[in-house]
């Protein structure tokens, strides 16, 4: 585990590897360069496993090629500096210079400058696997999930290296209200980019009856509807901040894409908005930025963070299972090449998340065909980000780094993108320097 410092990532994972019946007596390898941080979730696993009596074996080390040597799987979660100071700068800085972006993680300038930081030590760590373990599983949930996919991809193009996001879990939570009926009664899959991906079809699996004229027809009421709940680590949280139900729901944006082409966008929340440029005119942004300061706050408090013991946190220990019994049942959502044209109207480079089948050899991407037009006209209009993105960094490259924006349809000015990048390289600096 690959930035198991980061409470929130190494206590919830380490508690889906407790929980596994295949993973019993496994070892598990915690790493981190922040070693007061690493010690911290080191002894919380180790009490827990000793507590409940269990047989894993926890090591710790804040040194990358001795965690490597003999893995089998390799999860990858990190983060670069104070992330919430960056965040803020990504978010913040292309706005004050006129760029109407929303949020400003994984889409638009804040997006690119995110991928600017994170991607370079993601593909050091990439190298290593690639020297010390190339055979090995990776996967990976860091952010900017579709530009660091492409990347890595690009670089190392016999790296076995997945995406996984759990943003595919808001149809299974509303799917089944949506339609009043039990999830394991209903077949459905999704396509797209991260964080950008839609529903495209949803059946009842004993009748196969198409279900989607009954979504079209219930979404909205089903969304107004939903409540605002607070649990006990919320509690403290003023009720403007506190989560909704599923999470923050962006409803002005989705309910527009699904009435004006037709989909249900599978991410509720904002990030769907941060590459369309007309989102900035309906999205919540209160909403948004109650979202966010109840996140930064969960985020920020390592003593919130637990070791859970009822049920999977995320979808990745279930699919260490299914690839170990080479199963070949279908995972609903990964991040892979578009190798073959899994998504026929999108280039083969650019990384795109489909279902997937897991076999012992690992996940292995699904093909959906030719997406609907206007859907697929969306995602084109990121295809350009992407290249020049993966080209910014492998070539060092601040013009690539410019064009990036330039070609990014939440940018609506050359003098904002120039001003944008050059504010961003200075307040940046330790981390964009490499751009000549």
């Amino acid at each position: 585990m690959i930035g198991a410092g980061s409470a929130q990532f190494g206590l919830g994972t380490l508690g889906d590897l407790f929980q596994s019946r295949a993973l019993e007596g496994s070892t598990i390898v915690l790493h981190d360069i922040d070693a007061t941080a690493l010690e911290r979730v080191e002894r919380r696993a180790r009490a827990h496993v000793e507590r409940v009596g269990l047989s894993h074996s926890i090591e710790a080390t804040t040194e990358r090629a001795k965690a490597l040597r003999g893995a089998t799987f390799i999860i990858i979660a990190i983060e670069v500096g104070d992330r919430f100071a960056l965040w803020d700068q990504d978010w913040m800085v292309p706005l004050q210079h006129g760029i109407r972006q929303v949020f400003g993680e994984n889409g638009g300038p804040g997006g690119l400058f995110h991928s600017l930081r994170i991607i370079p030590p993601i593909l050091d760590i990439c190298h290593d696997i690639q020297e010390l373990c190339p055979r090995v599983q990776v996967f990976n949930y860091s952010n900017p999930m579709s530009r660091i996919c492409t990347t890595v991809h690009r670089k190392f193009p016999d790296l076995h290296f997945v995406g996984l996001c759990h943003e595919i879990d808001s149809l299974f939570r509303h799917l089944p209200r949506i339609l009043e009926t039990p999830a394991d009664k209903l077949t459905f899959r999704a396509g797209g980019l991260n964080h950008f991906s839609v529903l495209l079809d949803v059946r009842h699996r004993d009748s196969g009856d198409d279900a989607y004229p009954t979504v079209r027809e219930r979404a909205a009421a089903y969304f107004a509807d939903l409540s605002v709940t607070v649990n006990d680590a919320e509690a403290e949280i003023p009720p403007a901040n506190r989560k909704r139900e599923g999470g923050f729901v962006e409803r002005g944006l989705f309910m527009e894409i699904l009435n004006r082409f037709g989909y249900l966008p599978i991410t509720t929340d904002s990030h769907f908005g941060e590459y369309i440029p007309w989102a900035h005119e309906m999205a919540d942004h209160r909403g948004i930025r109650d979202f966010y300061t109840w996140y930064r706050a969960r985020g920020t408090d390592p003593d919130r963070a637990q070791i859970g013991t009822d049920g999977y946190q995320e979808r990745v220990v279930p699919i260490i299972e299914a690839i170990l019994a080479d199963s070949a049942e279908e995972e609903a959502a990964v991040n892979v090449p578009n190798a073959g044209g899994l998504i026929e109207n999108l280039p083969e480079f650019i990384a795109v998340e489909v279902p997937a089948l897991l076999r012992r050899s690992g996940p292995a991407g699904v093909s959906l065909g030719r997406l609907p037009a206007g859907i697929a006209g969306l995602l084109s209009n990121q295809v350009a980000v992407h290249d020049l993105t993966a080209e910014a960094v492998l070539s060092s490259s601040r013009a690539a780094a410019l064009q990036a924006l330039l070609v990014d349809p939440v940018v609506h000015s050359v003098r904002a993108a120039e001003a944008t990048l050059a504010t961003m390289l200075d307040l940046q600096a330790p981390y964009l320097s490499y751009l000549t």
